[in-house]
């Protein structure tokens, strides 16, 4: 098309001519240049476009990449959810750094002629995380994120920073309540950690390493990991990321509900290998709600020795086939079990009306109670139906 109008425009009997160079013809010669060359616009110094990278991806219509991303999305709205209830805790301590404890001595200080050594002070700055669980301020953490420091802050997702006080803490079982002065706050919404089953979903939100709001995501890996807590109470394992900074902060189920305190990791290197432990969150709210009333945490006791799991064949003995509930192993003579009536191989099916199927319900209703509290136990001995209200006593301080 081009090729004709140059040679009618230009050209006169086979010669090339300067009176075709008009206006008009220049004009319409542009136009025709640039529709052919258009195609080719920007191609220049732009490299290859990857054409085929850009086709469309048959896995966007999978039904099970579909049915992956309705969890994906579940996530999204969990961590929304969430996420603006969980704090960030900064702790700052003063400690005294004195000289080698030798040249305290003035003996040493004369013969070596040591002048009197001076005592420094130190500040150390601590990071953990915690949970609002109240609309007018009060938050839960590790009690080792708070232990005896002297001021604690708490930041909000929002930026804001507040004073915390600490209204009370217990060390057995690692667990402290803290106090802002706020209101209308975000609150998150706590879980029942009884229902928690190994392969759950559990999800972790905190502070590791000072890296504010991190969202991780693993599994229940275990249950009943009481080998590893000083108070006796199991805890729940979990392969979702926690590390240092962490504590304090909430473990949550797939509804994300609160369910567990993460607590501590197993790690020989300092950072999360995918073992976790958090404070189950049931066992967690029977110690809050007494640090919020004022309440010294004593440890209860009732005086018995328990198999949680007995076998198969220990229940075939016991005529107990395919009951679930918790056999008592031994009584100690004068204990409050031994007062109340209960003896070695009664079989513990309820307590307080809740069925008996860990030994955690027994453990969490002494704790509940407290010493003074009446616990009424229903148990099976031979093949009858037993009550006992047993009165809780304090543990001995030889236990």
């Amino acid at each position: 098309m081009i090729k004709k109008f140059i040679q009618k425009a230009f050209y006169k009997n086979g010669e090339f001519t300067i009176s075709g160079f008009t206006f008009t013809n220049i004009i319409i010669l542009v136009f025709l240049m640039g529709a052919v060359l258009s195609p080719f616009a920007g191609t220049c110094g732009r490299g290859p476009e990857f054409v085929d990278a850009k086709t469309d991806n048959p896995l966007a219509k999978s039904k099970n990449v579909q049915g992956a991303m309705v969890v994906q999305q579940a996530l999204r709205e969990i961590y929304k959810e969430v996420n603006p209830a969980v704090v960030r805790i900064e702790t700052e301590q003063e400690i005294r750094i004195t000289a080698n404890p030798f040249f305290n001595d003035p003996l040493f200080r004369r013969f070596f002629g040591i002048p009197e050594q001076r005592e420094y002070k130190q500040k150390r700055q601590g990071l953990g995380s915690g949970f609002i669980i109240s609309r007018d301020g009060y938050i839960v953490t590790n009690n080792h994120v708070v232990n005896n420091v002297d001021k604690i802050k708490v930041k909000l997702t929002n930026g804001k920073t507040y004073s915390a006080k600490l209204v009370g803490s217990d060390q057995t079982s690692d667990l402290a309540l803290l106090k802002i002065d706020a209101k209308n706050l975000k609150v998150v919404h706590i879980g029942d950690s009884d229902s928690v089953q190994v392969g759950d979903f559990a999800i972790a939100i905190g502070n590791p390493y000072g890296l504010s709001s991190t969202f991780t995501v693993g599994v229940i890996s275990s249950l009943g990991r009481e080998e590893i807590s000083p108070d006796g109470f199991s805890r729940i394992q979990t392969d979702a990321a926690i590390n240092p900074g962490n504590s304090g902060g909430p473990l949550l189920n797939i509804k994300g509900e609160v369910i567990g305190i993460n607590q501590m990791i197993y790690t020989q290197s300092g950072g999360s290998v995918g073992i976790g432990f958090a404070i189950p969150i049931n066992h967690a709210m029977d110690v809050l709600e007494k640090l919020k009333k004022g309440e010294k945490i004593k440890p209860g006791y009732i005086g018995v020795q328990i198999i949680p799991n007995p076998t198969e064949d220990q229940l075939k003995e016991l005529n107990l086939q395919g009951k679930t509930g918790l056999l008592v192993a031994s009584v100690e003579l004068g204990s409050p079990a031994w007062k109340a009536g209960i003896r070695p191989y009664d079989f513990i099916i309820e307590v307080d009306g809740k069925k008996a199927t860990k030994f955690s319900v027994l453990k969490s209703a002494v704790l509940r109670k407290g010493v003074g509290g009446k616990l009424r136990i229903k148990a099976i001995r031979d093949g009858r139906v037993k009550t006992f209200t047993v009165t809780v006593g304090e543990m001995p301080s030889n236990k």
